[in-house]
């Protein structure tokens, strides 16, 4: 019989330490439990907490025990439903019984903050960009704009990279990047096969663009990674940036783009040009 791994091992600790204290901290009347008599267990007992999920006495107290017991995200979600986690304590949930994390609730309807509006325009007159696991702009800032091309019709990078004529006339090697963007997003798509918001990008972008539809079929599958972007803007000329993707680390789900002037290119003095001329009136 193969030995548990240390790490596994205490792994199995921790799940048993989080949910005998998430047990403890909750009163009956919490969860509309009627008390009767006197109570020797703090919080609520291991059967309230099992039938308040619906599952048995016995399997519950496997679980808090940190026995080797199958488990499935429809349980562990009952569970955290009886222990009212919060949603970082879900996720923690999941990690500890050897689970990989749900998706943060809520996420895709989410405002932005004032804090990642105001990181955008201080990022200015470099280009910015705030999007989601889809692609879909949640925020751009004006040099964004100004030297991609985008407009209000704009709604997601992956369609605009495809149907924009003023965004693909501006980038400099569109032909030779569209198969590496097209596999990056299924990488990106591939994580969550069930997801429905996938498939309708994929789906519409398919009937508006046949070049896509091509590229996806051949199922390329990429790694985004920090590149070079080369823009020739009608006014500024030539530019080139290095673009960098950050994760917003309250929000997952959404990813931060930011385009820096590639040293020793003169795009920077040329984005401050650009940026002069267009904050000065007609």
């Amino acid at each position: 019989m193969t030995s548990e791994s240390p790490a596994v091992t205490r792994r199995r600790e921790q799940l048993r330490d989080f949910l005998r204290t998430r047990r403890a901290r909750l009163t009956p009347g919490d969860v509309g439990i009627v008390a009767v008599g006197r109570r020797r267990t703090p919080g609520l007992r291991r059967e309230e907490v099992a039938a308040l999920a619906g599952v048995g006495v016995s399997w519950y107290t496997w679980l808090e025990q940190g026995r080797t017991i199958n488990v499935s995200v429809e349980v562990l979600d009952a569970v955290s439903g009886a222990l009212r986690l919060t949603e970082p304590e879900r996720a923690h949930l999941y990690v500890l019984a050897g689970l990989n994390p749900p998706r943060a609730g809520g996420a895709r309807g989410a405002e932005v903050t004032p804090e990642l509006r105001h990181l955008l325009e201080a990022w200015t007159p470099r280009p910015a960009v705030l999007r989601d696991r889809y692609w879909n702009l949640l925020a751009i800032n004006d040099a964004a704009r100004a030297v991609f091309g985008f407009d209000d019709t704009d709604h997601n990078c992956l369609i605009s990279f495809f149907t924009n004529a003023r965004y693909r006339d501006m980038h400099v090697h569109w032909a030779s990047a569209a198969p590496v963007v097209v596999a990056a997003f299924r990488a990106a798509a591939a994580h969550a096969p069930d997801d429905p918001e996938f498939g309708r990008v994929v789906d519409d972008l398919s009937d508006a663009s046949p070049e896509f539809a091509q590229l996806w079929a051949r199922h390329d599958v990429g790694v985004p990674v920090q590149t070079v972007k080369a823009v020739h803007h009608p006014e500024a000329g030539d530019l080139f940036f290095d673009m960098v993707t950050l994760a917003v680390v309250d929000r997952p789900e959404w990813y931060l783009e930011l385009y820096n002037p590639r040293p020793g290119s003169e795009t920077e003095d040329r984005l401050e040009r650009l940026a002069t001329r267009l904050a000065t009136p007609a």
